[in-house]
């Protein structure tokens, strides 16, 4: 793997490693993505191609272990990617083979992702029996500026031969959802209605549609060769579109094939044909050189707004993590009405779903680009209504947000998930996590401390934040032999635990993050109550009944909720200190990665619910998400005492007893850790860096990144080691820098500061505001006051340090 600070590189060809690689060289522009395959090589056992538009679903049927199900994807598009290629050599008839990185004339091969320009290339060499040898390599990009444009360049320099090289550019539209093994008993195939077509100029196309959802998908592609070529032809089949070129070549010399490619489809705004979108934009778009600088461009304004300075090896995984995110997740998304996909546009692991993750992701966009976080808050708010519909289903007030969110907010859960290593499909009851609500609102509240949006806080915020909260009072129940309030029949963030032993019902009862959680967004909600104009208020009240004696209950619910304590330590729910412990050294000794230990236990014939065993943080989730003192705020409101020894004892007691089966656990532990036990903190510090690019839980990262921790590594940069906090309308820091990140430096922007610049040292901050018009801002660095003016720098030792 190549070390350049911008750079991410993959030297030789190692098909066991191919979708791995493919996921983790992914090129994408928010609005759509395609993964980093070989474009010479179709789907297959190495090769996944796969193609994704942000928010594009489609729904089927299958059926599974005897019951009819029905699952909603994120769609493979048609592929872009084709070219093959095979030389003609002057000095013989017979043409050479198709070759590809497969085929055993392959003698070099290099994979490199530039993170600064947003180009992938990939470089092989071939050579013959005779002596041939055959130098191509390919520029790719999916453009940052014009985002329906995608583009190739290929470049072919003989050595030892004359001749010609033989080149089929393509469109294909004959692809399945096949990229994860355990769905393969799921109905795949999305697409239908295809027909093909070429124009006069040489152009080709592709259309076709999602089979239940409708969607329309065009694709145009254009070439262009030099020198010129000396015969080329068309190809059309319903399903598939090609141009083949011949295109001479002499020994030394080198020829080029640039194919653009547009891509629409009927969700772009402003598009009511999308055939004849994408074929007017690929006849107008610039040659692939002038595309590659504007897009080079669009990168760089990119960086210049999400800036991070962190020296060695971990700064090179989080620019890759940025990365990634930024492909995902552009300002171009701010356009389109789509929520945070899991696993990216990446793979079809967790068939494209918006789960938390968001969770995760908004903390970071927050304080670079506060315009695509609001996006992902109104898909959000557009699916209030299904929410709403579901609370109303479940005989609840409010809005109960699903786990599992896809194209229109209904539940996209699955009932039924399959355990690989026992074979048999069993109950998912994953369903129960309604602290997704808590997330949203959460989000919400964080995104207007944050942008300073007020506008959006009073009208679509609040209607949100209200909602959610009246679900959590509906959803709370008294139980006057505790004297307080318990909601019950939940799973929590762990998810290994989703029932008690034995019980004939899922759930479990006060989870303490569920709990917890719910009592802050009640908080929250009766402040917005309290702050909103009055006109405005009036107007909300009035549009969603809100009573008196509504804002009173929840007032009362959020100073008595129940929180589980066993052996002076927060219980992850009530009766989790009665389980049992698990002997973790001999399943370790027995198994090694246990990180799936649901799984295994499934697979003896045990239950994960009989065992003091979690699958991810849960209970320690509350220190990601507060800082200690809010934390021991929202506690003493409840009535309970949290103090430094009881939280470490909480600590402690998980930390010891998880397995870390998500690449997100790794991720809050450091978090909490770098907090209360910073020596330990690096080790997963550097877990939650590497979940990705070593792939640490085993085969997952080829299905798809885990966008979720690829943003929480750059936000426990910029906030959980500065300890960032944007409230009461300034910036708070408490820096709490690890030995191994000890210096580091940040570029947020702060409502209307935009390009504020953060610089941390083990015994100094140093803040830059740079020249404006705006007012001073104002800084709390470990609870001491401070004023930093537009244009100026201050540095400042750290008081206690």
């Amino acid at each position: 793997m190549g070390a350049d600070a911008w750079t991410w590189s993959y030297e030789g060809y190692d098909p066991g490693a191919e979708r791995l690689r493919e996921a983790l060289c992914t090129l994408g522009n928010g609005r759509f993505a395609t993964r980093g395959a070989a474009s010479e090589t179709p789907a297959g056992p190495a090769h996944y191609p796969g193609t994704y538009a942000a928010g594009c679903y489609n729904r089927l049927t299958s059926t599974v272990a005897g019951r009819t199900v029905e699952n909603e994807d994120l769609v493979n598009l048609p592929n872009w990617l084709p070219l093959r290629y095979r030389i003609l050599p002057a000095d013989t008839p017979d043409p050479g083979p198709w070759l590809s990185p497969d085929h055993p004339q392959l003698t070099g091969h290099r994979r490199t992702l530039d993170l600064r320009r947003g180009t992938l290339t990939l470089r092989s060499v071939y050579e013959d029996g005779a002596g041939r040898r055959l130098t191509v390599t390919e520029r790719r990009l999916v453009h940052m500026a014009e985002p329906q444009l995608a583009a190739q360049r290929l470049t072919f320099t003989a050595e030892g031969w004359s001749g010609a090289v033989e080149v089929v550019a393509g469109l294909d539209g004959d692809v399945r959802n096949s990229g994860v093994d355990r769905y393969r008993e799921l109905a795949d195939t999305h697409l239908t209605g295809w027909y093909t077509g070429i124009e006069d100029d040489g152009t080709f196309w592709l259309h076709c549609r999602t089979r239940t959802s409708g969607i329309r998908i065009a694709l145009a592609a254009r070439t262009r060769t030099a020198p010129r070529p000396r015969a080329g032809h068309a190809r059309l089949t319903p399903r598939r579109a090609s141009r083949t070129l011949t295109v001479p070549l002499r020994p030394g010399a080198t020829a080029t094939v640039d194919k653009t490619v547009a891509l629409y489809t009927s969700r772009d705004r402003g598009v009511t044909d999308p055939l004849a979108a994408a074929l007017g934009t690929v006849r107008d778009a610039p040659a692939v050189p002038r595309l590659l600088a504007s897009h080079h461009r669009g990168w760089d304004r990119l960086w210049q707004q999400a800036r991070l300075d962190v020296p060695e090896e971990a700064g090179r995984i989080l620019r890759l993590h940025v990365f990634h995110v930024l492909q995902a997740l552009s300002p171009h998304t701010a356009r389109l009405d789509a929520g945070v996909p899991a696993r990216g546009l990446h793979g079809e692991a967790y068939r494209g779903h918006v789960f938390w993750d968001e969770l995760f992701v908004l903390p970071f966009l927050n304080l670079h680009f506060p315009e695509v976080s609001r996006s992902l808050l109104n898909y959000r708010h557009r699916r209030l209504p299904a929410a709403r519909e579901a609370a109303r289903e479940a005989g609840l007030a409010g809005a109960m947000y699903p786990w599992q969110s896809g194209s229109d907010g209904r539940e996209e859960t699955q009932r039924l998930h399959l355990n690989p290593r026992s074979g048999r499909w069993l109950p998912d009851h994953s369903r129960l996590q309604h602290h997704v609500g808590s997330a949203v609102a959460y989000n919400v509240w964080q995104y207007w401390q944050a942008s300073g949006d007020t506008k959006f806080l009073h009208t679509k915020g609040a209607e949100m934040l209200l909602e959610i909260a009246r679900f959590w009072a509906a959803k709370s129940d008294w139980d006057p032999a505790l004297g307080r309030y318990r909601i019950r029949g939940v799973v929590g963030p762990d998810e290994y635990h989703d029932g008690y032993p034995g019980a004939d019902r899922p759930g479990l009862d006060d989870n303490a993050y569920t709990n917890v959680t719910a009592a802050w967004v009640l908080s929250r909600a009766l402040d917005l109550c309290r702050t909103l104009p009055e006109a405005r208020r009036q107007q909300l009240f009035e549009r969603l009944a809100l009573a008196p004696d509504e804002r009173q209950r929840w007032d009362d619910i959020a100073h008595r909720l129940h929180v589980p304590y066993h052996h002076g330590l927060i219980s992850q729910f009530a009766g989790y200190g009665q389980l049992a412990e698990l002997d973790w050294a001999g399943y370790r000794e027995r198994y090694g990665d246990i990180r799936r230990l649901d799984r295994i236990l499934e697979a003896e014939g045990d239950t994960v619910n009989r065992y003091q065993a979690s699958k991810q943080a849960d209970v320690l989730m509350l220190g990601y998400l507060f800082s200690p003192a809010e934390l021991s705020g929202v506690f003493g409101q409840l009535g309970y005492r949290l103090d430094d020894d009881i939280w470490r004892a909480t600590v402690d007691h998980y930390l010891h007893r998880t397995s870390h089966g998500s690449t997100l656990s790794a991720l809050v532990h450091a978090w909490v850790l770098a907090r209360v036990r910073r020596a330990d903190a690096w080790t997963y510090c550097e877990e939650a860096l590497t979940g990705d690019v070593a792939d640490v839980q085993g085969g997952t990262t080829a299905e798809g990144i885990h966008l979720g921790a690829m943003a929480g590594t750059l936000d426990f940069v910029q906030r959980g080691l500065t300890g960032l906090e944007t409230r009461d309308r300034a910036l708070w820091l408490d820096p709490a820098p690890l030995p191994q990140l000890s210096k580091f430096g940040v570029r947020i922007r702060y409502r209307r500061h935009r390009d504020i610049d953060l610089r941390i040292r083990a015994d100094r901050v140093t803040i830059a505001v740079p020249d404006s018009e705006h007012a001073a801002v104002q800084v709390r660095l470990r609870g001491q006051p401070f004023t930093v003016a537009p244009g100026t720098v201050r540095r400042l030792g750290l008081p206690g340090g």
